[in-house]
């Protein structure tokens, strides 16, 4: 057993998650926890490896709200749970790595500069993202940080599809490209894609990472060639409570016909829109399923036709597909949801098993028929140890 470990944090807007690894020759998970509602009423919570509850409890009330206090109450937790151990190095997931940072990069006051250009870029996550870094990089000097970025696995496109279709210059000069999010899943389920399927991994595999926020990617031998998501986290497949694509008209629309403002257009799209503003019942879709509504049969039927959409897009993109994945919270655990979706692609040469549907396992399983053309497999993501081996390798280079 190793005595370094291994920090992650997924610092979002209003939370900050943890993972801590044994830096063993693969990374391997000790606990994990999070302190949520930092802004109303903070709460930490940890769990071992296996799922036991480790701590459950709010802060301390005369505590201020901020990323900073959460931030300080975890390391104070590990510290009385990691006594012997050292800390070796820390991994952060960031959204965004703009138009510079192509792949995992040991953080310096250079790189805290460059990341603070990208804030435009994500205005809702990135401060969030940083902010840690510069926080830990007082009270650890001497640990070295990583950032592991969100958007650098799709970085291999081909340039007619990261680009738009606007004058070159908005490109080459304001960095308006489609960058595309959720590539540490993405990169996951690449990297453990040749145990599994070598076809697939060598071949041409659409992955569906379906939950409250969802994007799909082509990969062709394992290497990003399109996806849905773009600018930001709003294009693509419509989402728990986003609108995915949709005519840019209709924010112009909204502005000088409806007499909306920017910030209650901007909250249309990204909080009261998608599965929620279809339903008008709820983001979730385990709600959807169990409501009796006809607008939360529609939700659902809209989400899945997207999916499929969306599927026949990315094959047209590799010319072909040879397998398909899903993955992340729908894409794991809804079987309606992936059934209704396959039956949509069976032109393509998808032909599902219904009993392997069903069937749930933590563990990566083919749920199509033995002789189906294209193989289909539900694959449980890992964005937190694509993060830590990241880490590790960036920590010794």
């Amino acid at each position: 057993m190793s005595d370094a470990l291994i920090l992650v944090i997924n610092a979002g807007s209003s939370s900050i998650k943890f993972s801590l690894f044994e830096a063993e020759q693969d990374p391997q998970l000790i606990c994990k926890g999070q302190v949520e509602g930092i802004f109303t009423e903070p709460a930490f919570s940890a769990k071992s490896a296996a799922g036991d509850t480790l701590a459950a409890s709010p802060l301390p009330a005369d505590a201020p709200k901020t990323h900073d206090t959460a931030l300080r109450y975890i390391l104070n937790w590990l510290r009385g749970h990691t006594a012997g151990k050292t800390l070796a190095v820390i991994g952060h997931r960031v959204v965004h790595g703009g138009p510079t940072f192509t792949q995992p990069v040991r953080v310096t006051p250079q790189v805290l500069d460059v990341l603070d250009t990208t804030i435009p870029l994500a205005p809702l996550h990135a401060p969030a993202n940083i902010l840690p870094m510069r926080v830990l990089a007082e009270l650890l000097p001497d640990v070295p940080q990583v950032a592991c970025f969100d958007t650098a696995f799709h970085r291999t496109q081909p340039e007619t599809t990261q680009l738009y279709a606007l004058p070159y210059e908005f490109s080459q000069q304001h960095g308006i490209r489609r960058y595309g999010f959720h590539g540490l899943s993405y990169e996951y389920i690449a990297s453990v894609l040749p145990r599994i399927d070598t076809r697939a991994a060598t071949g041409r595999t659409i992955v569906a990472h379906l939950g409250n926020g969802a994007s799909m990617a082509a990969l062709s031998a394992g290497k990003c060639q399109a996806t849905t998501m773009g600018f930001t986290a709003l294009e693509g497949l419509p989402m728990g409570t986003r609108t995915g694509s949709f005519d840019p008209a209709l924010v112009f629309h909204c502005l000088t016909h409806l007499d909306m403002s920017v910030q209650a257009v901007s909250d249309l799209v990204h909080k009261q829109s998608g599965l929620l503003g279809l339903s008008g019942i709820s983001s979730d879709m385990r709600d959807l399923h169990a409501s009796d509504e006809p607008r939360a049969k529609l939700a659902v039927d809209y989400f899945c036709q997207h999916v499929a959409r969306e599927a026949a897009s990315l094959a047209a993109a590799i010319e072909g597909i040879d397998a398909l994945v899903f993955t992340a919270g729908i894409g794991e655990n809804d079987v309606i949801v992936r059934q209704r979706v396959c039956q949509q692609l069976r032109w393509l040469g998808i032909d599902l098993d219904e009993a392997a549907n069903v069937q749930r396992s933590p563990e990566p399983h083919r749920i199509s028929r033995p002789d189906s053309r294209v193989a289909v497999y539900v694959i449980p993501t890992n964005e937190e140890i694509m993060i830590a081996r990241h880490a590790v390798a960036c920590a010794v280079d």
